[in-house]
């Protein structure tokens, strides 16, 4: 299933993409308490796609793939490079991401997000394919400026929290193996990603109990499993798309912050 947040007016839905991406089956509900089918079907084109998720928790992975540590000349991490994102940096499908007035270089991250469908504590990794609900594709936007200077003194906020810095979507596909899917990145329709998950050096069950060892993940929680080498600036005019094999695209333009 392809579960895709939408609106019709000022009313946000739930509903399943049906094949071929133009209509989807209207749902009561949301994915985290029950959906339930209302037999309606609305067009694609009568409706705004939303963000999968409203104001979710974010958890990032750093150098998770060995490409990427390579290309930032760093070594292994010793214990996963953890971080967050605030809700306000969520963007959907479309909608633009902000360079900020002040922007020196910001680079686009595509990677796998996993989305947490029930409450998870100490989970183990043969069990964390029960707490997830699906998969979303994700792009982890980055100050690279700021986020050296933060580093610096250990800590990682506004490098990666911006408004605009998280965009999510097209949907979450459920009953998806996250363990060899190619994702690629598009900068201008120009290929800079091409990697596969089966490369992430924490795979996702491994990342589920690892957070969960610490802290307990909520329903609705995103997870952004990390991003292959690649990585790149993006400029205002810049149309940015990030597709994951068995998600879709998430297409996003480059917009020149307003003050």
């Amino acid at each position: 299933m392809r579960i895709v947040r939408y609106a019709v007016g000022s009313v946000r839905q739930y509903g399943e993409l049906e094949a071929g991406d133009a209509r989807i089956a209207r749902f009561e509900g949301d994915p985290f308490t029950g959906l339930t089918p209302t037999g309606h079907v609305d067009e694609v084109g009568d409706v705004v796609i939303l963000p999968p998720l409203e104001r979710p928790r974010i958890f990032g992975f750093a150098y998770n793939y060995v490409s990427h540590i390579d290309e930032t000349d760093r070594e292994v991490p010793e214990v996963p490079v953890c971080f967050m994102k605030p809700s306000t940096a969520v963007i959907g499908p479309d909608d633009a991401i902000v360079y900020p007035a002040d922007g020196e270089l910001i680079h686009f991250e595509g990677e796998l997000v996993v989305v947490i469908g029930k409450e998870a504590r100490h989970v183990k990794p043969s069990e964390a394919h029960e707490y997830i609900l699906g998969y979303t594709c994700g792009n982890d936007v980055s100050d690279r400026i700021i986020q050296r200077k933060e580093s610096q003194f250990g800590t990682l906020l506004i490098g990666k929290g911006q408004d605009t810095f998280a965009p999510l979507g097209p949907v979450i596909a459920t009953d998806l193996d996250p363990s060899g899917l190619s994702l690629t990145t598009r900068v201008n329709g120009t290929v800079m990603q091409s990697a596969s998950t089966a490369d992430l050096l924490l795979a996702v069950p491994d990342i589920v109990a690892y957070l969960s060892r610490y802290l307990t993940l909520l329903p609705g929680d995103a997870i952004m499993t990390g991003t292959p080498s690649g990585v790149g600036p993006i400029r205002p005019g810049d149309e940015i798309e990030v597709e994951i094999e068995g998600i879709g695209v998430l297409r996003n333009p480059v917009v020149a912050e307003s003050l």
